[in-house]
Parts: structure tokens; sequence; C-alpha cells
């Protein structure tokens, strides 16, 4: 391992910059810098050797990898992408990060660790959204006990209006569909918060108007815990009326969105009967941050996100999806949990 962490970013398309993301992320960490970027499309890959003169480009992954001048692939791909150029990296002894959604099937979420535990490689994704305000101050407000002992928690995205036709992240086959958007992220936070063993999940999935949109109009899983906590989330792009964003129930009290803060009641003698709690952010290390970190020192450095806790996730989309097909809850296999 060279003293820098040298990274590839596999992925340069315009929508969103992500690719970009990803370099000025690395490249303003210490111990880690941006040596490569790749894309099949010339005209992305001749937009990034403008921007960053100093990296390498490239336009096939074969050639990427045997130039092999690199320690860890940053694979930047649409979802059904994220498997196999991750799991070719892996298997050449580079580690890997993966934007999130993981992967769109667990099988393939297990195929990538147990690739990165047989070539001895860090393997992570990057589920950034674990540094928002609103998350963090909600997995402080639970884990104090504040409200009790959660015993259920719903979760809303969402609205009224056709997702655009032309986009990848409309198109099923390619984005695994509406759950894998929006939906990865608020999964992550759920399983956070409450990061018990899930038991089941029981889905319903809608295809009401969209006739020409690939992906679902309205995504809905339910997941029972062994603690006996229930949670429920909504997606939609077919709902007239919305609702907000989290409502979590404990014993002794209830957390609701507010402005910039959450509204707190609780009837637990230590805490007042209301109160708004502001939002804060997550302290310490970056994503980047602890990434090198761990690569350098992993008897010392856990893992923010773990290639086990992201493959929960695609667990949760997987099943509730088939769930919807089968009309009943589905187990989640105590492995994949």
């Amino acid at each position: 391992m060279a003293d820098e962490i040298r990274g590839a970013v596999i992925g340069y398309g315009a929508a969103f910059n992500m690719g970009r993301h990803h370099v000025h992320a690395m490249n303003r960490t210490d111990g880690i810098s941006t040596v490569a970027i790749l894309d099949i499309d010339e005209a992305r890959t001749a937009a990034a050797k403008e921007e960053f003169p100093e990296v390498e480009t490239f336009n096939s992954l074969d050639d990427m990898l045997a130039w092999g001048e690199f320690d860890v692939a940053v694979n930047v791909l649409p979802h059904n992408l994220h498997h196999g150029p991750t799991l070719a990296c892996l298997q050449a002894g580079k580690h890997a990060v993966v934007e999130k959604p993981f992967t769109i099937s667990i099988a393939e979420a297990t195929e990538l660790i147990e690739a990165a535990k047989q070539n001895d490689v860090v393997l992570t994704v990057h589920h950034n959204r674990r540094w928002d305000q609103d998350f963090w101050t909600l997995k402080g407000l639970v884990e104090r006990g504040v409200i009790g002992q959660v015993f259920n928690v719903e979760m809303w995205g969402g609205g009224y209006g056709k997702p655009n036709p032309d986009w990848w992240r409309s198109v099923k086959r390619v984005s695994g569909g509406a759950f894998y958007d929006w939906g990865a992220h608020f999964i992550d936070w759920l399983l956070n918060v409450i990061p018990d063993r899930m038991v089941n999940i029981t889905g319903f999935f809608h295809d009401l108007v969209w006739d020409d949109i690939s992906n679902e109009d309205h995504v809905h899983g339910i997941i029972r815990f062994d603690s006996g906590c229930s949670a429920d989330i909504q997606m939609s792009q077919i709902a007239k009326v919305g609702k907000q964003r989290w409502r979590v129930l404990g014993s002794h009290g209830a957390i609701t969105d507010g402005d910039g803060c959450f509204h707190v009641q609780s009837e637990l003698p230590d805490h007042p009967d209301s109160q708004e709690v502001k939002f804060e952010g997550r302290p310490g290390p970056g994503f980047y941050e602890n990434f090198v970190a761990h690569v350098n020192d992993p008897g010392n450095t856990s893992l923010i996100v773990t290639p086990e806790s992201a493959r929960r996730v695609i667990a949760v989309l997987e099943l509730s999806e088939k769930s919807s097909r089968t009309h009943q809850a589905e187990t989640v296999p105590y492995e994949f949990d």
C-alpha cells in the first residue's frame, strides 16, 4: 500500500456530478487522493481531464485494471452496475467504495462481501446521509431513552408527479425500482435508529398511473423487529396528500418533525413534557476520513458504514417487493440481518 491511498472513480456522468463529488471528497481528505477517472463516454473523460488534468482517464475497466496504479475503486455507476465492476476490482485486490444503494439484490451484496474477505480488502458503501443532522439528532434522542421504548416508526417521502421517462432512475431494470433511490437512504436511517434484528417484511407495491414508467408508482414496506417494534416506510409518486418524514412512538412519548428541529413529547420525569430539539450534526470523522483511518489501522478504527449494514438495507428493498408478489410476510434470513 502506498503512503497515500490512490483513488479511482468509476463513472463521471453529469447527473448530480457524483463523480466530481467523490474526486473532491478524496482530494480534500488527508491520506487519499484521486489518480484516475473512468467513464465509457469519451466526452465525460475529456471533461474530467479538463477539470482534473493531473489524473489518468480511461474508457474501459479492463484498461484501468491493467494499468493498476490505484488502491481503491469508487463506483458511481447506475445501480445495476454496482455489482459487476466492483467485483472485478475486489478480485484484483483493490479496496472499493460503492455508491448507495449497495446493490440491487441480497445475492449481489453477499458476493461482494465475500470477495472483499477473500482478497483481504476493504469494502464500504457511501451512505453519506448517516451524517445528516436530522438523522443523527433522532438517533441520539432514541438512544437516550427520551420517549422510552420505541414501538412504532412511520417514515414518508414523495408527492404526486410523473418521473422523468428519459432518466435511468425511472427505469426498473437499471435503478432496481422506486424503493432504490431515496428509499435506500430512509431505510438506512431507520435501521440505524432501530438496530434490532428484523424478523419479517411485508410489502405493497403499486403501478396505477404512470404506465410508461417501469418503476413502481408507490412502494410501501412494513418491518417487524424481534423487539416487537414495527416500522412503516412509504415512498410515492402518486400521493396527493403527504405527511411528516418521521413519526416515532415510544412507551413514554413521541417524536415528530419540525422546522429544523424535532418536536419531542415525553412522560418521563427527567425530561420536559414538550420540547423542540434542534438538529445537530454528527461529530467526528467524515466518510473518507473514516475510510482512510480504517484502511491504515483496521484494528483500532472501525468502519462507520460496514457492507453488512448496507446489505440490511438491500434485504428490506428486495423482500418488500417479494412480499408484494406473494401477498405474505417474507422472513429475513438471520445471516443477512
